[in-house]
């Protein structure tokens, strides 16, 4: 065997070691859970949001709700609804950098649970926060 081919096949060996160690990498890994993203697509602005039951674990499968007046005199108006992952986040983009009355309120709610989280986009365009879920008080309940 020739000097050539033994370059050749420990150039071969070495790629398909690398391959075998990318692919058992990747079978390895925990795999993240997608986060729904909601887009308003009036703006550049994005939160994105955890949303945690009373015992400080992520609420899966919470719904986070919000109205957003924008334009001249707040005559347009939007309605955004989204669902959290496993981790609980869930991500709004293409929010206004202005709103009409700031802050925009997040709602969030799972089964009798609820919380809010306040956003002014025009103090910080993109930011995340937390909803820590909780009982309504007897004077909040609708």
């Amino acid at each position: 065997m020739n000097a050539m081919q033994t370059m050749g096949r420990f150039l071969l060996m070495l790629g398909v070691a690398f391959l075998a160690s990318a692919a058992f990498a990747q079978s390895t890994s925990k795999p993240t859970p997608d986060i729904a993203v909601v887009n308003g697509n009036l703006g550049r602005c994005s939160l994105e949001l955890t949303v945690n039951l009373p015992d400080g674990k992520p609420a899966y499968g919470a719904t986070v709700k919000v109205h957003i007046a924008y334009g001249f005199g707040g005559f347009h108006k939007l309605d955004l609804e989204g669902g959290t992952n496993a981790e609980g986040k869930v991500k709004f983009t293409g929010l206004p950098t202005s709103v009409r009355r700031p802050p925009l309120e997040f709602e969030g709610s799972k089964d009798d649970l609820e919380g809010v989280a306040t956003y002014d986009p025009a103090a910080q365009c993109h930011a995340q926060q937390t909803i820590t879920l909780g009982k309504p008080k007897p004077s909040e309940e609708k």
